[in-house]
């Protein structure tokens, strides 16, 4: 059974915002080559999370874990993610998604964040 990660970042008009992003998904699939794994965009850029998800649909992936790289769970996170999930859960009966915490959200990934604004 294939396995599909969908990395969810909210989007901005100016295309060099999504570099960071663009490097994150490179260190995922280095660590995971075997998973598809896809970058979406909550609105203005492109894939949004109904292309990404269709795209590892349509590569077989029967599972699909949604990471939003958020800092913290406010509207975006907490309201319109779960509606869109649900909405792709309708459209792809067959596959299991599932919604992770924010990134921001992990005591591993503030530690890391913390240890950016620390080091000398």
């Amino acid at each position: 059974m294939a396995q599909g990660l969908i990395l969810f970042a909210h989007g901005a008009r100016d295309p060099r915002w999504g570099e960071p992003f663009e490097r994150l998904l490179r260190c995922v699939r280095s660590m995971r080559p075997e998973m598809e794994c896809r970058l979406a965009y909550l609105e203005i850029m492109k894939p949004d999370l109904g292309e990404a998800t269709g795209e590892l649909v349509a590569l077989g992936c029967a599972e699909i874990r949604l990471v939003p790289v958020f800092l913290g769970e406010g509207g975006h996170v907490r309201r319109d993610l779960p509606q869109l999930v649900e909405e792709l859960r309708s459209k792809h009966p067959g596959v299991f998604i599932t919604q992770l915490p924010a990134a921001g959200e992990d005591p591993d990934v503030l530690e890391a964040i913390a240890r950016y604004c620390v080091r000398g």
